[in-house]
């Protein structure tokens, strides 16, 4: 993972990227629903376990993967 992809750090996360989140529900298994930020909802710039967004489709939770979409990673959806 770059710098650039890091789900980290806030800068790294714009509306309309696609990425890959873990709901507080997947916590335990680490499954991830990937689509598109909606909203960003962590104010500070870091957190260690992710930045938190809200999905287009309504879901919730923190960034893991941040998708290259020029690779054609298609995300996983729960």
């Amino acid at each position: 993972m770059t710098p650039d992809e890091d789900g980290r750090w806030r800068r790294n996360i714009h509306t309309g990227d696609l990425v890959k989140i873990v709901r507080k529900k997947d916590q335990g298994s680490g499954m991830c629903t990937g689509g598109r930020v909606q909203e960003i909802l962590t104010n500070s710039a870091y957190h260690p376990h992710g930045i938190k967004v809200r999905l287009a489709d309504g879901s919730v939770g923190r960034v893991q993967e941040i998708v290259d979409e020029k690779q054609g990673d298609v995300p996983s959806h729960g």
